[in-house]
């Protein structure tokens, strides 16, 4: 026989059934229904309930089939007009058979002929959370020895004593068989000592920019809590908001393969199972906001790294142990190592409480998925999250309530976590200053500094302006002496030949430097009066301008050894 697929809902006075039966013979199939039993047969299919309210056979009944999508949808009038029935998207619960009340063949649960929405939890509705103590007991070595238990409520031992080898990866603590919990702490402690790293805490801490990103991302629950304080606004019917919570396709698909089982846990046990399951979302809800949805290869790390529980098989006290261990977890591990993620992880896991059992379950069958899809990670699932999906089914919404209310009294500081993280930000916020009023004396002095520079670059410009003053005087002086000399060479072409040389002496008389030799030679008297002819007076005019000796060279052409040489003076 085959589980069809199957759905419920309700209304004040009826509960509609819809089963999903394809190539069925639907010419013969059988309805049966009374009390809390509700079972249907159409062949390959059979499908058995066990519903969380009375319904009753009186007439109004009716059923249809939509043969295009092979769906039979049969309503069922309830006993009580008006009742409402929790638990409906609980479908591993339901198909529990009424009378499978026992975790274990040999044992006999009593007093259980009917099936409650609790199961075999306390029927205490007022769950103390407070530290449990107990009078003070020497242990002894010899008991140390003892195996030491794991998995949901502690029910699992000697699974990683054959299995070491295989999901060492999967677990941070060695032997957990053989360590008690007292000594798991011990090492979980030193642990996440030696792997917290204060100069990745601090870059996070100054540059926020991603987390800040990330804190403005909303989960799924985010709208869905939204949506429920406003139904309560209007309506103070608490259980109307557990049908704010929906379930895929795949999600029921999985929820009818669970195999339903009863756990007989004693009341220390169900205190851990609790506190174990915060430990569980707190972890799921920081991997859900950092990744934004978008679930990759490191989100089953992220979800058993952050948890003690299911890195660990941490056993916890208390409501403030757990969050203590979050926060030290998510300062040492990820890649987004912020206290306010921590904060928001604690805010959204108080959401998901307060939404109720179907709101956990959604979030447990997400983790199932994740664990799953992870080659070793799927062990955490047969340790831990497939029993939870069952468990929480049955658990009592009470409960859950009561334990949202403590979680959101408890306060978590960043002084508790036992990293000095308040020290480290107060350094660095202290080296942060010095820097900034070092930089702020920079630029202070700077302009002193430039204005400094500007004087002396006016000195220099002041120089340079003298110098520059003193080489143009130079200048023209040097330009005078070539315009005078470049005169005096005009001068040389109408009264001298091309083979002679003005030669001026001491005395201001101007010789031709062939006829002097000739004359010397033969002891002539030197005739420069009359080679100078009418050109004595303006020569005699440039001597008494000049005053200093000129050379004046020949043209280019004439012969190299002829030259003529001026000397002025006061007289010619």
């Amino acid at each position: 026989m085959l589980t069809p697929a199957f759905d419920l809902s309700q209304d004040p006075d009826f509960l509609t059934i819809a089963i999903r039966v394809p190539y069925a013979r639907v010419s013969e199939f059988d309805v049966y229904f009374q009390g809390c039993d509700f079972k249907f047969y159409a062949k390959p299919y059979f499908l058995r309930l066990t519903l969380p309210g009375r319904i009753v056979e009186n007439g109004s009944e009716q059923g249809s089939y939509d043969a295009d999508k092979g769906i039979f949808t049969i309503q069922l009038p309830k006993e009580t007009p008006g009742q409402h029935f929790e638990g409906l998207n609980m479908l591993t619960a339901l198909l529990a058979p009424r009378k499978s009340r026992t975790a274990k063949p040999l044992v006999e649960e009593i007093g259980a002929s009917e099936v409650s929405e609790e199961g075999v939890e306390d029927d205490d509705d007022d769950f103390d959370w407070e530290i449990e103590q107990s009078p003070y007991k020497e242990v002894s070595e010899v008991s140390l020895n003892v195996q030491g238990n794991y998995g949901f409520g502690g029910l699992r031992s000697g699974v990683f004593q054959r299995l070491q080898d295989e999901f060492s990866d999967i677990i941070d603590i060695k032997d957990p068989d053989f360590t008690p919990p007292a000594e798991r702490r011990q090492k979980r402690l030193a642990a996440e000592m030696a792997k917290f790293d204060p100069d990745h805490y601090l870059a996070d801490f100054f540059e926020d920019e991603a987390v800040e990103q990330i804190l403005k991302y909303n989960p799924w629950w985010t709208n869905t809590y939204s949506e429920m304080l406003t139904i309560l606004g209007k309506s103070q019917e608490q259980e109307n908001h557990a049908a704010l919570v929906s379930f895929s396709g795949e999600e029921k698909y999985q929820l009818r393969k669970f195999v339903h089982k009863s756990y007989l846990l004693d009341k220390r046990a169900h205190r851990q199972v609790y506190y174990s399951l915060i430990d569980i979302l707190l972890a799921y809800c920081y991997e859900i906001r950092v990744s934004e949805g978008e679930k990759n290869v490191e989100s089953a790390w992220n979800i058993r790294k952050l948890s003690s529980t299911l890195c660990w098989f941490e056993t916890w006290t208390n409501v403030h142990e757990v969050l203590v261990s979050f926060g030290r977890r998510v300062l040492c591990y990820p890649l987004y190592r912020h206290f306010k993620l921590v904060m928001k992880a604690y805010r959204d896991t108080i959401k998901i409480l307060q939404l109720g059992k179907s709101a956990v379950l959604k979030c447990l069958l997400d983790i199932h998925k994740i664990f799953q899809e992870s080659d070793p990670a799927y062990i955490l699932n047969d340790l831990y999250i497939s029993d939870y999906c069952v468990w929480i089914q049955k658990a009592k919404s009470k409960k859950l309530a009561a334990l949202a209310k403590t979680l959101r009294e408890v306060s978590l500081t960043k002084a508790q976590l036992g990293l000095e993280v308040e020290e480290l930000e107060a350094a660095a916020l202290l080296v942060q200053e010095e820097e900034a009023a070092m930089e702020a004396a920079h630029c202070v002095s700077g302009p002193q500094t430039s204005s400094s520079s500007s004087e002396a670059s006016d000195v220099e410009d002041s120089d340079s302006t003298t110098s520059s003053e003193t080489e143009d005087s130079d200048s023209n002086q040097e330009e005078l002496k070539n315009s005078e000399s470049e005169t005096v060479n005009s001068l040389q072409g109408p009264f001298l030949e091309e083979s002679s040389a003005l030669l001026i002496d001491d005395g201001g008389v101007c010789k031709n430097s062939a006829i002097l030799k000739s004359d010397v030679r033969q002891g002539k008297p030197l005739a420069s009066s009359q080679a100078l002819g009418g050109f004595g007076p303006l020569i005699e005019e440039l001597g008494e301008q000049l005053k200093t000796p000129v050379q004046i060279s020949r043209p280019k052409g004439s012969v190299a050894g002829n030259l003529c040489c001026v000397q002025g003076k006061d007289n010619w």
